[in-house]
């Protein structure tokens, strides 16, 4: 059995000010030996938590928990998908929550001299969208800003 673990924790860039973005992931996966790119077993835990400045000069977190159900790697990226297993109380992904929303996070992790580290979020389904289908994320599209991951592909 092959087995690839994602771990680390970053802050993304994010285009608006007053925002911080953080991803934290401890991610393993089993494949079969025959080289097949679908895990046979996914296991683990990834945080996605968004810090905001309001209006009112106050700040709020918003965050969420969730349960690995896919990471598949090749090379030097990765994809996470997992379901939603605790929310802020009272934010705004308390219905997401009921609903066990699956949510997706992509990476680059770039080797030395590889450029910035790269992480993409799909968020959460806009209404009518349907839930996101396992191992599927956006393109890791933002640059790491600080922090990092350790990436280990099939062993």
């Amino acid at each position: 059995m092959k087995t690839s673990h994602l771990k680390g924790w970053a802050r993304m860039y994010f285009p608006a000010p007053d925002n911080d973005i953080q991803v934290t992931v401890d991610a393993h996966a089993a494949f079969n030996p025959n080289g097949a790119s679908t895990p046979t077993r996914s296991w683990g835990t990834f945080r996605i938590s968004h810090r905001l400045k309001l209006p009112d000069g106050t700040w709020f977190t918003n965050w969420g928990d969730l349960e690995v159900d896919c990471l598949t790697t090749g090379g030097p990226t990765a994809t996470i998908t997992g379901t939603l297993t605790r929310v802020t109380p009272g934010g705004p992904w308390e219905e997401l929550l009921k609903e066990r929303t699956r949510m997706g996070v992509s990476f680059y992790v770039a080797g030395k001299g590889g450029g910035p580290s790269r992480i993409g979020l799909s968020g959460g389904p806009q209404p009518g969208d349907g839930q996101l289908r396992k191992c599927m994320a956006p393109a890791a599209d933002a640059p790491v800003i600080k922090g990092g991951y350790e990436l280990v592909d099939k062993k």
